[in-house]
């Protein structure tokens, strides 16, 4: 039996590899006709940081910030995906994938990753890996790692390719 991809969850760092591996999303939610979930984990800061920080500025304040920083992160995202569907216009006519959702997540990247997977009952998940030199073979990235070994569907890793910084 032949498995269905309908629902890929590319989970982004935001960093240069992310484009580069989100074009493997696209091109995997093309030819399967899927949709992508597009997640952004942030990592949380220590509680005694937490408290510090409600106490210099406030907690209203700070909930504020923190909900303005989520914003600012999910129109980001979708300034990169519309110029990633601008650049592809030119071999294409139209963005031939949908985005069915951008997820900004705080927590622990591993759990977020896993949690949405399930939750939004994903076939695939697509991430990126920082292996560098001989020492990529060993380190394939600890959150990729944790992922695909924890991971109830398939997860396709991929870095940026030898000639790119």
């Amino acid at each position: 039996m032949i498995p269905s991809i309908k629902k890929i969850l590319y989970a982004t760092d935001l960093s240069d590899n992310a484009r580069h591996v989100f074009a493997y999303a696209a091109a995997i939610a093309h030819r399967f006709n899927a949709e992508i979930i597009i997640l952004h984990a942030v990592e949380p800061i220590s509680p005694y940081t937490q408290q510090r920080l409600g106490e210099m500025i406030g907690e209203s304040q700070w909930a504020e910030m923190q909900k303005t920083k989520e914003q600012e992160t999910v129109d980001l995202i979708r300034q990169r995906l519309d110029r990633f569907c601008q650049e592809m216009g030119s071999e294409l006519n139209a963005c031939p994938f949908q985005v069915a959702d951008i997820l900004v997540k705080r927590g622990n990247a591993v759990e977020a990753i896993l949690e949405q997977s399930r939750s939004n009952h994903c076939d695939l998940i697509v991430m990126g890996t920082h292996g560098h030199g001989t020492l990529a073979d060993v380190f394939v990235g600890s959150t990729a790692r944790r992922v695909i070994r924890r991971s109830q569907v398939p997860v396709m890793v991929a870095h940026l390719p030898e000639n790119q910084p």
